[in-house]
């Protein structure tokens, strides 16, 4: 039994994680994506004063509802502006958290860092993050 349940924690622990989180509460609507090798997941709710009280409630529903948990999460994705002041703040608050508590790496882009590309799609995030070089953990928002 012990040498079982040691087999499943190290397969827990190195399984790879490819589930990258996009999260834009900056503009008009606060927009949810999840990316994985599979699926492309995404989700928009009202951009309120209500919504971004409750913004990690909106992003725990969202990930849970796709069998997804923060274990499985690569990467995050935040759109830190220019836009909507709160809603920048509380999703960069909520990333922070979430980095502290599970060591997540996040991003923080801006669609202005992407200016010169064609393909500025919210799927392409990631490699776009990739290639303009947007530093890792490094918080500089755009209000």
């Amino acid at each position: 039994m012990i040498l079982l349940l040691s087999a499943l924690e190290f397969n827990d622990k190195n399984r790879i994680k490819m589930t990258k989180l996009i999260i834009d509460a900056a503009n008009e609507k606060i927009f949810l994506m999840l990316i994985n090798k599979d699926n492309i997941y995404s989700i928009t709710h009202e951009n309120t004063k209500i919504n971004y009280e409750k913004l990690i409630l909106l992003i725990e529903g969202f990930i849970s509802s796709k069998k997804i948990n923060y274990n499985d999460l690569s990467e995050i994705y935040i759109n830190r502006g220019p836009g909507s002041f709160a809603g920048i703040r509380n999703s960069l608050s909520i990333v922070k958290a979430i980095f502290l508590a599970k060591k997540i790496d996040y991003y923080c882009y801006s669609l202005r860092d992407f200016e010169a590309s064609e393909n500025t799609k919210y799927e392409n995030i990631p490699n776009l993050c990739d290639k303009y070089q947007i530093k890792k953990n490094l918080i500089n928002p755009i209000y």
